[in-house]
């Protein structure tokens, strides 16, 4: 056998000898075709010795086509087409090479190579025991190269423990070989054996820093063993060294969103899509990270596009559903759930979100059903006794309602919203001590809660604990500004503790913002039908429309913007220009 480099081919330099000389053949080759096929196959022999290989392969299928009862041209022309990865091609040539010479040990080889190159693993694996064997019988050990193609081919049919030995043995053969190194830390990752794999990159990474192969193949062994704080900066080093390489970018940005490091991941998975459009996990991961940072619209898309060519995964159809009922689509989501449903009728998720949806679209009845249906799965699910708790609320079913969320906060004391709905609930009942006692539960655990505050204000007014009001209201107050009711019900108190100015001073607050929401409310449906004036041609009176708007609320930042747009649709860019400022400085656009 002869190996050029890392690949094995085969350059027979008997051949001239044979075709000059046909007796030694024991065929009968005419003079003319001899010294034809002998100049053809010193040219294909020269371009091979020069890297030149489709040189080589015309050369030596000018010797074939010649000769063909020449085993030696078959034999270099398969090794050729082995190195130009034609393997089908080179699968021919070398089976007939050894069909006339069965004896020839480089064709058998380069044979076995094609054949794990292609993918055909389970004809490699006798043709490497063989030559295995016979480089054994010879006190000699098959090449590098080849080794690490017969561990393929035993990895690849289920043979881990054999192949795992194979590795070893080249990297014995070859200690300083870095890729090596980090095929056998492969090999240890494939059957879970963490540590060792672990400890095989390292020595991988300790001969060659720069290998981002190895870098990201510790990371994934360091994700895999929960060190998610280590992996990642090995991940990054990857991609630093291989920032072409869509996968070690995809890997990278599937960490940082594991981390929930949703702002540094998006980059990182939006460059691993660019790098290979048809990666349909990129996009994926791309969509689950835009749905983790709330960006439900960009999500939408991609799910959409992945769900096509992959009907049959039910999470992926279920954070598809998912997105759509975020952006209020709940009745196309619907059938969408049910798909996943049919798909995996027992994950409790599943049924949690399609009952979700039916809420949205008002059908409690539906909804009750799929919360009911996730409970049998999972009695003891907090999120599912709250949902429930909420759709016999909205069904006036209050004796059925608090039973569910008084278990929703016992399995989950840590939750803000069991307490909070149940306070409303007390409330709404005169069950004022009872209520007291929830609302200031939740508030502990959402302190920044206004509308808590606002309601436990107002419980405490029930109680006629007026100073206890007058605090919950002022904090309402002072984490939500313009809401009018807080004012108005602090106003309330005012007036029963004997603080006249002081009611009086808050129901004018109150007056104000009421005033100013009323304007806003105008000023928001002017907008709205500026913009249907707009969508239909109709500018000037969009134009109007957007000038009333802001006639109501000269602080409406949509407005300015459209107004731009439209003054500058009828050339009046100056204007324009002045309005777009308003709008900037107002609401500064998204970067």
């Amino acid at each position: 056998m002869c190996f050029d480099g890392k690949r094995p081919v085969c350059a027979v330099v008997l051949f001239a000898l044979l075709v000059m000389h046909p007796s030694r053949a024991q065929v009968h080759i005419p003079a003319d075709k001899a010294r034809d096929a002998d100049a053809a196959f010193r040219a294909g022999y020269a371009a091979l010795s020069n890297h030149k290989l489709q040189e080589a392969r015309e050369d030596f299928q000018k010797v074939v086509h010649l000769v063909p009862q020449i085993e030696e041209g078959h034999s270099a022309l398969g090794a050729v087409l082995l190195q130009l990865n034609a393997y089908p091609e080179a699968i021919s040539e070398l089976k007939q090479a050894l069909k006339l010479k069965p004896e020839d040990a480089s064709a058998e080889t380069n044979l076995a190579v094609a054949y794990a190159n292609s993918g055909r693993d389970g004809e490699a694996v006798p043709l490497f025991i063989k030559l295995d064997q016979s480089a054994t019988s010879a006190g000699q050990s098959l090449p590098v190269d080849v080794l690490l193609a017969y561990a393929r081919s035993l990895a690849a049919t289920g043979q881990m423990a054999g192949a795992t030995e194979r590795i070893k043995q080249a990297v014995t053969l070859s200690p300083s070989d870095a890729a090596l190194r980090d095929a056998l830390g492969s090999l240890y990752a494939q059957q879970g054996e963490w540590t060792l794999a672990a400890v095989a990159f390292t020595a991988a990474l300790r001969l060659d820093p720069e290998l981002a192969v190895a870098h990201l193949h510790l990371g994934i062994v360091l994700l895999n063993r929960q060190q998610i704080d280590t992996a990642l900066p090995e991940l990054t080093t990857a991609a630093r060294l291989a920032p072409q390489n869509a996968m070690v970018q995809l890997t990278l940005g599937k960490a940082l969103a594991q981390t929930g490091n949703v702002e540094d991941a998006l980059p990182v998975l939006k460059a691993a899509v660019a790098l290979d459009a048809s990666n349909q996990d990129a996009k994926y991961q791309l969509a689950l990270a835009y749905q983790a940072g709330g960006q439900f619209k960009e999500a939408l898309p991609l799910f959409q596009e992945v769900a096509r060519t992959d009907t049959g995964n039910a999470p992926l159809l279920t954070n598809l559903a998912l997105d759509m009922v975020q952006l209020g689509d709940a009745k196309g989501a619907i059938p969408i759930f049910d798909r996943a449903l049919l798909l995996t009728p027992d994950v409790v998720t599943v049924h949690e979100d399609l009952g979700v949806a039916y809420l949205q679209e008002s059908d409690v009845d539906d909804a009750l059903r799929e919360f009911r249906a996730g409970l049998k799965l999972n009695p003891s699910d907090p999120q599912l006794h709250y949902n429930l708790g909420l759709a016999l609320k909205l069904k006036d079913d209050l004796n059925g309602a608090i039973p569910e969320l008084e278990t929703a906060g016992k399995l989950d004391p840590g939750a803000p919203d069991p307490p909070f709905t149940l306070g409303i609930l007390y409330m709404q009942q005169g069950r004022f001590d009872d209520a007291a006692q929830q609302l200031s539960t939740a508030l502990k655990l959402r302190p920044k809660n206004s509308d808590g505050w606002a309601v436990l204000g107002s419980v405490y007014l029930q109680q006629n604990k007026l100073s206890e009001a007058a605090s919950a209201l002022a904090e309402a107050i002072r984490l939500s500004p313009n809401i009018p009711g807080p004012h108005i019900t602090l106003a309330g108190v005012f007036a029963q503790q004997g603080k006249q100015r002081e009611a009086a001073a808050e129901r004018k607050i109150a007056a104000d913002l009421t005033r100013v929401a009323v304007n806003h409310q105008r000023a928001t449906f002017a907008t709205n039908t500026g913009n249907m004036l707009f969508e239909k041609g109709q500018i000037a009176d969009a134009i109007a429309r957007y000038q009333e708007a802001l006639a109501n609320d000269p602080n409406f930042a949509e407005a300015h913007r459209q107004l731009a747009v439209a003054l500058a649709r009828e050339g009046r860019t100056a204007e324009a220009e002045i309005e777009r400022k308003k709008a900037d400085n107002l609401q500064p656009p998204q970067p």
